[in-house]
């Protein structure tokens, strides 16, 4: 900054006092979320370079493939498409005996789930935050507060989205909590992030609630935030301590947070139960929606 004139102490604290101010400004008000922006915008390019040799390992591994294990890869996956299709036929018959008997309890909307897919293309390197960058933006309709999913459960939700790429918070970073409830009797808790991939803690969970190892979490939907009924976490040890007021906790995420590479992204829409009936009674009998539906 000056040819002549102050000495490196001083010129190192002016950039200290002009650090720390740009970090309050970020923090307090939203002056800087066009400069974030802009600089997610410029920074997935190199995302994708990061992410190019594994892309490149990808196709070797897919070009190179013997022929005896590509064929045993079929033969494999079309015995789990069989497995699959006779699951999807349960399901079919079980979701529309299930839309019939809500429109006869007087439900008024269900709600049905678009989703969209979205590769993982970087990881946040500090090792404080549990964050992912993913290939899906604003242009895609992506928001802040989506929630994002992989095969296996909840993964977390979207905290910034730029045009052609997103930032999502996991549901193990110590800065997130969300409300859960056990699948098995519905007791309502709330998840918190402990900073561990592999672990989340149950806050404030008297000695006397009645859960147990193995239980299922599933999201509870309040808050609005996340939808109901999304696996996110098995119950792996519960202590109850008789000199403390509550329990400690501890449950595994069942979404694969440290190796899923596909995600889901989450749009809630309503879409109502009359219309969900009409498409489904037409191809699912009343008379066969229970006592056929395992043949």
């Amino acid at each position: 900054m000056f040819t002549k004139g102050p000495a490196v102490a001083s010129r190192a604290l002016f950039f200290s006092v002009v650090a720390v101010g740009l970090i309050l400004v970020s923090l307090y008000t939203d002056w800087l979320a066009p400069v974030r922006a802009q600089l997610g915008a410029v920074a997935t390019p190199f995302y994708w370079v990061t992410n190019l040799p594994q892309r490149i390992g990808d196709w070797g591994d897919t070009t190179f493939a013997s022929r005896q294990a590509l064929r045993e890869e079929n033969e494999a996956l079309k015995s789990e498409l069989l497995i699959l299709q006779r699951k999807l036929q349960q399901m079919a018959a079980l979701a529309a005996e299930n839309v019939r008997l809500r429109r006869l309890l007087g439900s008024s909307d269900m709600l049905q789930d678009n989703v969209l897919v979205a590769e993982l293309v970087g990881v946040s390197p500090n090792p404080l935050s549990h964050s992912v960058v993913i290939n899906k933006g604003a242009q895609d309709g992506v928001y802040s507060g989506q929630p994002v999913l992989d095969a296996f459960g909840l993964m977390g939700q979207v905290v910034e989205a730029n045009p052609n790429s997103s930032r999502v918070l996991l549901i193990t970073d110590t800065s997130h909590a969300l409300p859960v409830q056990v699948n098995r009797n519905g007791v309502r808790a709330i998840a918190e992030g402990t900073g561990h991939i592999n672990r989340l803690r149950l806050r404030h969970v008297s000695n006397t609630t009645d859960i147990r190892v193995g239980d299922l979490l599933v999201s509870s939907g309040l808050g609005d935030r996340f939808p109901v009924g999304y696996p996110v976490a098995e119950v792996e040890q519960v202590v109850r301590d008789p000199g403390q007021s509550f329990s400690t906790v501890i449950a595994r995420p069942m979404a694969r947070l440290d190796r899923s590479r596909h995600l889901l992204l989450v749009f809630a829409g309503g879409a109502s139960e009359r219309g969900a009936a009409e498409q489904l009674a037409p191809e699912v009998p009343i008379e066969g929606a229970g006592g056929e539906a395992d043949d």
